[in-house]
């Protein structure tokens, strides 16, 4: 009976490192993990800023992917499915870029409130949802539930530069130590 209640013990204490372990990597550490890389953070192409602190808000201008070479094209005429979910993770990097630029770590995200998905769309196209599920996919990698907000995908009739998806957010920030 002893050794049974100790074996119970250890499985406790092991389960519970683990899942101090789990709650102590960063989404940094997880996002290298899971392979990914963030890259240079984006320059206003216009008169905007890429993103605006008030209080513990973060607002995020919308972004698409990082660098010159964009998957340009329309969903569901040009592009698949999965090439616009690529697309919308290649955003999602970009927009995490811009948010360690802006914050220092991404640690500081306490969790995504808003997300506004634009898919450069045919006007037969209906799979939105799907496209933009690359960027919150990726998020939930990084952030876990905290990843999750509310959400919306939806169709336009052209983006800038005729890139396939465009994404902004709002982000709640965790107060500086």
């Amino acid at each position: 009976m002893q050794r049974n209640h100790y074996t119970r013990l250890l499985l406790v204490v092991f389960a519970t490192l683990m899942a101090t372990n789990a709650m102590a990597e960063t989404p940094e550490q997880r996002l290298a993990a899971a392979g990914y890389t963030l890259p240079e953070p984006p320059n206003p192409v216009a008169t905007y800023v890429t993103s605006r602190q008030v209080g513990n808000m973060l607002f995020l201008s919308g972004h698409g992917e990082c660098g010159a070479d964009f998957t340009r094209g329309k969903l569901g005429r040009d592009l698949t499915v999965e090439q616009g979910r690529h697309s919308a993770e290649l955003t999602g990097l970009c927009m995490l870029a811009t948010i360690k630029a802006a914050v220092g770590e991404l640690s500081r995200v306490k969790q995504f409130v808003r997300i506004l998905g634009m898919v450069n769309a045919s006007e037969d196209f209906t799979d939105h949802p799907k496209v933009i599920n690359g960027f919150s996919d990726l998020m939930v990698v990084a952030f876990g539930e905290s990843g999750k907000a509310a959400r919306a995908a939806v169709g336009m009739a052209s983006l800038p530069s005729n890139i396939a998806v465009e994404i902004e957010a709002i982000v709640e920030l965790r107060p500086q130590p």
